[in-house]
């Protein structure tokens, strides 16, 4: 039986449509990692259920692998995935808190990123002012480019039922810190585009595989490996394990604050950064 859910090509995953583009994958993925941060950093401001959340991080992954960011903004297009995913999960959130959530956070990264010394005091936008209006049209214009490239299908599967199901089987839903583990793990991932790239069943014994290994705890190996009970094998459960990890990689400052520059600047921004590349040193 075919799954519901749509996973990205070979082809869209050997290259992508930025990279089509001249972006590097580390930076692509740095770029989709800050755009879902964003994305939880504007849900919890305006108190979203994680179920919002999730949904609007894995429609944003999904989105970059048929559009560009070159041709489209990482930050609209993070505000855009939040407003359809509140719709699509019956937690609506109003346009005009989204813009102040966002403006908010905008205006305080444009702070860190002149490293400013001073204290960050935040000035409200006029509801009359320009700036109201783009980003109410940014938004909306996101959310409809959302569903078009994605041919209307905005079915997403989460993964936390699934989770307590899997780890009821292995014996580890009485282990408090194994739970724990084991959901951030699922939070984490939604950073990276594996609930693009692997069916649920891998993602959840990926983040059970990530967590025995960090506390230590003894799994089945014989006479079949416990990941066997769930239909996935140990190289797409090792795959995925890599993406998730290297969310934890170190970074250079400058790398930080050239992903935030991309993100808040939108694709004009990316424009530019593309073609200082392309000039000649």
């Amino acid at each position: 039986m075919p799954s519901l859910v749509p996973l990205a090509s070979l082809a869209q995953i050997q290259q992508t449509p930025s990279a089509e583009h001249g972006i590097p994958s580390e930076l692509e993925e740095d770029l989709r990692a800050y755009g879902c941060r964003l994305i939880n950093q504007a849900g919890k401001l305006l108190k979203q259920k994680q179920v919002g959340l999730a949904t609007a991080q894995i429609l944003f992954q999904r989105f970059w692998f048929v559009s560009s960011m070159k041709q489209f903004g990482v930050g609209e297009m993070a505000m855009g995935a939040l407003f359809l995913a509140s719709k699509l999960e019956e937690c609506p959130l109003r346009v005009r808190n989204i813009i102040n959530v966002y403006d908010v956070i905008q205006k305080r990264k444009s702070h860190i990123l002149e490293h400013e010394t001073s204290k960050f005091v935040y000035k409200e936008m006029s509801y009359f002012s320009n700036t109201f209006y783009d980003l109410r049209d940014a938004i909306v214009v996101s959310e409809m480019q959302l569903l078009k490239r994605l041919g209307f299908n905005a079915f997403v599967v989460l993964p936390y039922g699934g989770l307590i199901n899997y780890m009821k089987v292995l014996g580890l839903v009485d282990h408090e810190k194994a739970v724990e583990k084991a959901w951030g793990y699922l939070n984490d991932a939604l950073q990276t585009p594996i609930y693009v790239l692997y069916s649920i069943p891998t993602i959840i014994c990926m983040a059970i595989h990530l967590t025995t290994r960090f506390l230590s705890l003894p799994m089945l190996a014989s006479p079949v490996p416990w990941f066997t009970l769930f239909d996935a094998n140990e190289e797409d459960i090792h795959s995925a394990s890599g993406y998730v990890m290297r969310l934890y990689r170190v970074r250079s400052q400058e790398d930080r604050d050239r992903a935030m520059r991309l993100v808040m600047g939108g694709k004009q921004e990316v424009r530019a950064w593309l073609e200082k590349q392309d000039r000649p040193v």
